[in-house]
């Protein structure tokens, strides 16, 4: 599935993620602090999110149906899909192309490849 979020959509799920579950209350406080929206504003965006099928609002209670690492997971798959024919390599020959990677960061990927060799 893809999950199309906008900015501030995105926004709003990063601040529903950290706190989980929270009160629709609750968040309409917190957005009407962190980016002065009206209670109306934060319960129109929470419809968006929810018509989009990354969050629910039960009794009240938002809660998400896909999680933060899932979320990421499939955006940058979607990504490297339409970006890069689907290829990581392409996409990695593209990256360090612009950035360097360092020790640190070749020997994190360079187990994670060995590990989804092992599974």
């Amino acid at each position: 599935m893809e999950y199309n979020l906008s900015e501030m959509e995105t926004e709003l799920a990063e601040i529903i993620w950290e706190r989980e579950p929270i009160k629709s209350s609750e968040l309409v406080d917190i957005c009407a602090e962190e980016f002065q929206w009206k209670k109306s504003t934060t319960y129109t965006m929470l419809k968006r999110v929810e018509n989009k099928g990354v969050f629910i609002n039960e009794n009240g209670i938002v809660k998400s149906l896909v999680s933060r690492k899932d979320f990421y997971a499939n955006l940058s798959s979607n990504y490297v899909k339409k970006s890069f024919d689907g290829s990581l390599p392409k996409f990695i020959a593209a990256f360090t192309r612009a950035e360097k990677l360092s020790d640190v960061e070749i020997n994190e990927i360079e187990a994670m490849i060995r590990a989804h060799r092992e599974d």
